[in-house]
């Protein structure tokens, strides 16, 4: 045990975990030259494009060092505040962190937001400054950054470029010398928590976990503590960067994975914990709370026929991805479809992406919104996760909408300009604080329906690509909250209601309907598309109807016959707008997030 090192890598996005990762597998020697890889623990298309991780992976690693032979086990963690349930995970189950921050662009908001996730689980801390080799590279200011706003001694900071190799083995020593060896007790009963599974074709459910006290061992019969289902150990392997080693036992202070045959990813849940079914340990590793969704959206086929292949291919996806909820709903503009429950903005998008992707579907994605709790004149309390459920007016006493607080590390030219946003979007400021003359941090408490839009894009635009944003949910609070209804051609659009602030209500209907008239085609009538709360209309705009020259095959003749021509066309198209289907475009229902 006194030579095993569990730990992991946190950092913000594009901060460089992954190529470290990289450096650090091919410097241990775990793979050769031949099989060596960029991005070699970032296993899906998606992350490799996008340059980010979605999932975290772990490896076990040899190391030699003063003639003592060492197992490093090192779980490489996403870097997007999506996905920090899983960082949470990663980190209970490691005995020290790599912080990593780019040296140039210095300490971010996420940066801040993993530490203290660290701290929470006492980890030892080492940080790294990476990319040195960098002509913005300013070691020194990073340095003092990371002591300043983190509050951590940064004075023996480990020094390196992941991308030319600078300084990599120094850090593994300093791994090796400064991250604890685990603690736990061999002759204690078996307690392990699982921090990832997946979902193989060939072995099924999958669960990777770090042992704390006794041994997991093929055979044994083992139970899950949250659901208290137990199941029979029928392999057991070590993760390695290009195949599974096989083990018979996984040690007090290891890392594995466990084979139980399982059909289903649900059953073994992130953060349970795993103990013996006879002999079971009497405390969880931790508190076990499962991933909960915070941005809901609709999801249908494009072609209304797909709608089981849809569904396979979201049961299928939920084998890899256990935060993923979803329940089949209807709408009257799209057909059925289902309500997904997303961990976050990006996480909706890499979902979409992959079940396009993977399993070859058209969709159209809803507006995201949030939960709201919806308190009744009757003294009951509802969910709503669609605007379309919302009960009637009269009926409502009040309604409580989610809120978090914001944290972003701009440089000080921006600020202004960003405190302009943070108050328009509703933000109520908490803290401000300089991390040095150029740099400063904002926490701001602000409404989640207002940042799972185009918050982070706008963000981006007006601070040219510098500021950096992180959140964390913090409770529900009272708003002063409508329900703004699209109609089109005197129907209301369902897919195209949304929750907001009354103040907001007038200047979105009308630029939604602005939006709307520029997307929906013209047809052979007139498209009246309106804004309404309720019955009352507050904006209109009207699709002007495609002209028909009716009267082209008159060649000469009286007036009177072209005239008759004409009342004749008038007389059915006021027909057809009684009777008349309107064909909305994808675009349209995408339009709803383009207004602020």
């Amino acid at each position: 045990m006194e030579n095993i090192r569990n730990f992991s890598i946190i950092a913000h996005i594009d901060h460089g975990k992954s190529t470290l990762a990289d450096r650090i597998i091919q410097e241990c020697g775990s793979v050769s030259e031949r099989e060596l890889t960029s991005q070699m623990m970032d296993t899906m298309d998606i992350e490799q494009e996008r340059g980010i991780t979605i999932k975290a992976q772990s490896v076990r690693l040899d190391y030699v060092k003063d003639g003592q032979h060492y197992i490093l086990n090192l779980i490489d963690t996403p870097g997007h505040v999506d996905f920090s349930y899983e960082v949470s995970k990663s980190l209970a189950s490691s005995d020290g962190a790599l912080l990593i921050v780019d040296a140039a662009q210095g300490v971010e908001a996420q940066t801040i937001a993993n530490v203290y996730l660290a701290l929470d689980n006492d980890l030892e801390l080492i940080p790294v400054i990476n990319k040195i080799d960098l002509p913005a590279a300013e070691p020194e200011r990073v340095a003092q950054e990371i002591e300043e706003a983190i509050g951590i001694d940064a004075t023996d900071a480990c020094l390196v470029s992941a991308k030319s190799g600078i300084g990599i083995r120094e850090l593994i020593d300093a791994i090796v010398e400064r991250i604890p060896a685990p603690l736990g007790d061999k002759e204690a009963p078996t307690k392990a928590i699982i921090y990832d599974s997946w979902f193989d074709s060939y072995l099924g459910a999958l669960a990777l976990v770090r042992v704390f006290d006794g041994e997991i061992k093929k055979g044994q019969n083992i139970k899950l503590m949250s659901n208290n289902e137990e199941h029979t150990v029928l392999d057991l392997m070590y993760p390695h960067p290009k195949k599974k080693i096989k083990t018979d036992a996984i040690k007090t202070g290891e890392i594995g994975i466990v084979v139980l045959g399982l059909k289903e990813v649900s059953v073994v849940s992130v953060g349970d914990t795993i103990t013996d079914a006879k002999n079971p340990t009497a405390e969880p590793v931790g508190d076990y709370e499962p991933a909960k969704p915070f941005v809901f959206a609709g999801i249908y086929p494009i072609d209304t026929d797909k709608f089981e292949d849809l569904r396979d291919a979201l049961d299928k996806l939920k084998l890899n991805d256990s935060s993923l909820s979803y329940e089949p709903e209807t709408s009257v503009a799209l057909g059925f479809g289902f309500r997904v429950g997303f961990l976050g903005m990006l996480h909706m998008e890499v979902v979409k992406e992959r079940l396009e992707r993977e399993f070859n579907l058209d969709l159209i994605a809803t507006a995201p919104s949030v939960i709201y709790h919806v308190y009744l004149t009757d003294g009951t309390m509802v969910e709503v996760q669609n605007p379309s459920e919302l009960p009637p007016v009269q009926k409502i006493e009040r309604i409580e909408e989610p809120y978090v607080k914001a944290t972003v590390i701009t440089p000080s030219e921006y600020v202004g300009n960003i405190i302009t946003l943070l108050v328009n979007k509703r933000g109520r400021q908490t803290k401000m604080s300089y991390l040095n003359e150029e740099r400063v941090l904002l926490e701001y408490e602000i409404p989640m329906n207002e940042i799972v839009t185009e918050f982070y894009d706008t963000l981006k635009s007006i601070s040219k690509g510098y500021a950096s944003f992180d959140y964390e949910p913090i409770d529900f609070k009272e708003g002063d909250l409508v329900k703004l209804d699209i109609k089109v051609a005197g129907e209301a659009v369902d897919a195209l209601s949304i929750i907001v602030p009354r103040s907001q209500a007038l200047p979105r209907g009308r630029a939604l309907v602005k939006n709307m008239k520029e997307l929906i085609p013209r047809q052979l009538f007139e498209v009246a598309v309106q804004a309404s709360l309720g019955n009352q209309i507050i904006a209109r705009e009207t699709v002007k109807s495609m002209g028909k020259n009716v009267t082209a095959k008159c060649y000469g003749g009286d007036i009177t016959r072209k005239r008759k021509l004409l009342e004749k066309q008038k007389a059915g198209k006021k027909r057809m707008k009684s009777i008349g289907k309107v064909q909305l475009p994808q675009e349209a229902f995408m339009s709803v997030l383009k207004v602020d």
